[in-house]
């Protein structure tokens, strides 16, 4: 690229143009609380007017961080992590903090190679999404000494720093309302269990109600799957098709329930009188399909609010938090109704 002959803004021309020292500049660039509000006033005009941009090499060497914080998700296909995440990163951006986003596929050995490069490129702290991972990542970034905080899911017993909820608990409270609809015959459209705690743990949420209810194993039927409104229409169909149709389909997520309407609406199945469907997250897509979820509500903002809080309370070199709970809502909605009659 041809040179124009022109050196960016420093530090001292901005200075210059505010009439200050550039330590009153560096202030108010990295602490403006700390700075009236006529001389702040001053500089950001300066800062605009020369169109400065902070020196992101030096403040990494002045501060020894670099204001990056990492979140490594399953996928970036559905809205199942977007709200959570959304909160997360609006809070690190309050607090200086520039997020970086990778995703995974539910590939663990994608996953552990984008731990790897996001602790080479100076990561302060990991955002990981469950607790189900080879226990060699957890050492590698005990003795790298990146602090890292679990989300979306509560383990008490793992002494690891987490923001989540009982994902077990919250599936077994939404499978006693379904019961208490009535319903004895329950099919299950879960996402892929293997390498997925949260997944495995509300399959076995659902297991629980069911055996406090005195119903057999036989009355529940499981169809494993990826993620998908399509993957989900062709798991209820399945389900339907089978000798012993369940009279309630219960989704891991909200966009296989999304799908799991799909497929009742193309058997020709009328939602909830025929079957009933439930989702889990209560995402927008929830309250927007036709009927409308009966659902888990999880706390995806309070949970990206809380988890960015505490990562950069352990950055900052906080001792670990261990596990915080949060609290789950079931929401009824249309998709549930009580079991036909036979």
């Amino acid at each position: 690229m041809r040179s124009t002959g022109r050196s960016p803004p420093t530090l001292d021309d901005v200075a210059a143009r505010a009439g200050v020292s550039t330590a009153t500049v560096s202030r108010c660039l990295n602490t403006p609380e700390r700075v009236s509000d006529s001389t702040r006033t001053r500089v950001l005009k300066a800062v605009e007017t020369l169109g400065y941009t902070p020196n992101f090499g030096a403040r990494v060497m002045a501060a020894q961080r670099t204001f990056t914080i990492g979140a490594i998700i399953p996928t970036m296909e559905n809205a199942i992590f977007a709200r959570g995440l959304q909160a997360f990163q609006e809070e690190l951006h309050r607090h200086g903090y520039t997020l970086l986003v990778s995703s995974t596929s539910y590939d663990p050995k994608i996953e552990e190679k984008q731990i790897r490069a996001l602790v080479a490129r100076g990561a302060d702290g990991l955002l990981l999404i469950g607790y189900d991972r080879d226990p060699a990542i957890y050492t590698y970034l005990e003795r790298q000494a990146v602090p890292t905080l679990i989300a979306w899911a509560f383990a008490p017993e793992i002494p690891l720093p987490a923001i989540g909820f009982d994902n077990r608990a919250a599936m077994r409270r939404l499978a006693q309302e379904v019961i208490d609809h009535g319903h004895k015959r329950i099919g299950v459209i879960s996402a892929l269990s293997k390498g997925n705690d949260r997944a495995a743990e509300r399959l076995l949420g659902v297991r629980d109600a069911l055996g406090a209810n005195g119903l057999p194993p036989e009355c529940l039927t499981i169809i494993e799957t990826p993620y998908g409104i399509e993957t989900g229409e062709q798991a209820m169909i399945q389900l339907m098709q089978g000798t012993a149709p369940p009279s309630a389909v219960m989704c891991g997520n909200d966009v296989l329930a999304a799908g799991a309407l799909r497929g009742a609406r193309a058997m020709g199945l009328d939602v909830p009188r025929d079957v009933s469907v439930t989702g889990f997250d209560d995402i927008e897509m929830a309250r927007i399909v036709t009927p409308a979820l009966t659902t888990m509500q999880v706390p995806h903002r309070e949970m990206g609010t809380k988890a960015a809080t505490a990562l950069i309370a352990l950055v900052d070199g906080a001792q670990s938090m261990g596990a915080q709970k949060l609290d789950v809502t079931l929401e009824h909605r249309a998709s549930l109704g009580p079991a036909k009659q036979s």
